[in-house]
Order: structure tokens, then sequence, then C-alpha cells
């Protein structure tokens, strides 16, 4: 997936010419406005939504977002699912247990996947972002884990630093930005 985070349409742009289909993008005004930017775009194309959710954020989002990536509590699931029922989604898988981080604690996902099912979303796999205190592999073999006893296929791991090791460990899909388009620009 190629991550677009701080650049323009322009580079949305260049990433599906290159053939990738799928984008995204972790903050919602960037994401609606880069959409709009893009209008064009071949019907393949797939905007997700990756940053911590804002209950207040999803109206907007709704209309453009095709599969919302970092699920981690069911009140933004209960959220989604009234602005757009039976949408694709995963459930962000906390890795780390920092204080500031987004996700649901592994022991947790269960419950939470069936309570998303439930409202009527569609529950695809997992997605988790490596702790920054150690090592991935570890981090990433959990999450394999946990897709492969709860029955999900998708399992969104990795970015351009440890995308090797998402890969060893069964990453169905690595959100790559930096390697596609270079250190993102200071965010104004």
């Amino acid at each position: 997936m190629a991550v677009t985070k701080g650049f323009g349409p322009d580079a949305v742009q260049a990433a599906v010419a290159a053939g990738l289909t799928d984008v995204g993008e972790n903050y919602a005004q960037e994401l609606v406005a880069k959409a709009a930017a893009v209008p064009d775009l071949p019907a393949a194309v797939r905007w997700h939504f990756l940053g911590t959710l804002q209950r207040n954020k999803i109206p907007a989002l709704a209309g453009v977002v095709d599969r919302w990536d970092s699920v981690s509590r069911l009140s933004e699931g209960d959220a989604i699912a009234r602005r757009q029922p039976g949408a694709e989604v995963l459930v962000e898988v906390d890795l780390s247990g920092a204080a500031g981080r987004n996700g649901c604690a592994p022991a947790g996902t269960p419950d939470l996947v069936a309570a998303l099912s439930d409202v009527g979303l569609v529950v695809r796999g997992l997605m988790a972002v490596a702790p920054l205190d150690g090592p991935a592999r570890p981090a990433f073999r959990t999450v394999r884990d946990l897709a492969d006893r709860l029955g999900l296929a998708e399992r969104s791991m990795g970015m351009t630093g440890d995308l090797e090791d998402a890969v060893a460990e069964g990453s169905t899909m690595v959100r790559v930005g930096r390697a596609l388009f270079g250190d993102r620009p200071p965010r104004r």
C-alpha cells in the first residue's frame, strides 16, 4: 500500500501510475482533500484510513474511505457502522502497550472482532505497527497467530523500515511511504 501522508495529490497519481491500487492516509483532512483533488482515479483504487480514528471525523471520511485500517474500539466501529453500514475494517492490535499508542490489546482482539461483526462491519483482518523499543518479528508473529486463530486473512503489518520482518511473518499488506516517496515533508 502506498502511504502518501504529508505528500500532495501528485504522490497519489504517481503511485496509481506505477500500478498500486491501495492508497493509505493517516490524517482525515488530508485524505478527504486528496480524494477530491484526484477524482478521476481508476475504480480499482481503494482509499484506506490508517490513522487514529476520531469519531467526529468519521462523517467526512465515510463517503471516501474504502477500508478503515485502524479500528481499535467498539465505539469507533459503531460510528462507522452508522455512516457506512457493511464497511470493511481491520482491527489495530497494540503490540507495545505504551501509553499513547493506538490499538486493542491482543487479549481483547477476539471480543472486538466479534463485536464489530455484530454491528454489521466486515472485519477483514488485523493491522499492527511494530513496537518502537523492541524487535518487530516476535510482535508480527503475535498478530499472525492471532489472525490465524480468528480465521482472518488480512495481516497489515510492517512499514518501510521493517517490511522484511513483516513479510517473513506473513504480512499480506505492507504500508510503504518513505521507500516510495522519500522522507516526509515537515507538517505545516
